[in-house]
């Protein structure tokens, strides 16, 4: 069952959640648009059409709604475009920072920042065990592709120090999360995860979709990003 492996291990590879043909369509779709590029992709990129159809579409919707238990909301999409041409690697961390509608000082929230016009918190773990990750891939991900790298199980340690995730990330063995075009990787965001640099010149697009069971965490709300 889906919902129990993501519970035990903190993530899991979804196989053909969508046709090909429509992993194409959207890269195609995503060329032609006229979002603002960072040399990573794209963020902040849930108001733009199509992802935002695809954020609501009922298998995504599903898959998100057997883990979280319920409502599953879409909140904030990325598009990372890794190649060789922008290539990069990312130190083994968790997910921990939400977009907020404002600030507003709270206990267990913290280290406020703003990101495009958006606030952004760190989020406590009571807050975070309720948000979920798909990333949608749109190119096959092979080991030399710079996949994702998780440490299984973490996601149940709570919010981590950055020495505390240094020393899980010697101590414990990493997965590398391969997937079709086509294929979605569910994860929590406090699963410990990093990626390398591909090797290959064949792109690895994803496309971060994250979804919450609620729009309110200890009165702070949700913003859309």
């Amino acid at each position: 069952m889906l919902s129990a492996a993501i519970s035990e291990q903190g993530f899991a590879i979804i196989p053909d959640v969508l046709a090909q043909a429509e992993s194409t369509e959207l890269v195609e779709d995503l060329a032609r648009a006229k979002l603002p590029r960072s040399k990573a992709g794209i963020r902040h990129a849930l108001g733009h059409s199509a992802i935002g159809a695809l954020a609501r579409d009922r298998r995504l919707l599903g898959i998100a709604r057997e883990i979280l238990g319920g409502e599953a909301l879409p909140f904030r999409a990325t598009l990372f475009d890794k190649s060789r041409d922008a290539n990069w690697l990312v130190v083994w961390h968790q997910d921990t920072a939400l977009p907020l509608r404002e600030r507003r000082d709270t206990p267990g929230w913290g280290s406020w920042s703003l990101k495009a016009g958006i606030v952004y918190a760190h989020a406590p773990a009571s807050a975070l065990s309720q948000v979920l990750a798909l990333r949608v891939h749109l190119d096959d991900c092979a080991r030399q592709s710079g996949p994702l790298r998780v440490l299984p199980g973490t996601h149940r340690l709570g919010v981590l120090s950055d020495d505390e995730i240094r020393h899980l990330a010697q101590e414990r063995s990493a997965v590398d999360c391969l997937a079709a075009k086509g294929g979605a990787l569910a994860m929590r965001p406090l699963l410990v995860h990093s990626s390398s640099k591909t090797q290959v010149e064949i792109p690895r697009r994803v496309l971060h979709i994250e979804y919450a069971a609620c729009t309110t965490f200890d009165g702070l709300e949700l913003a859309v990003a």
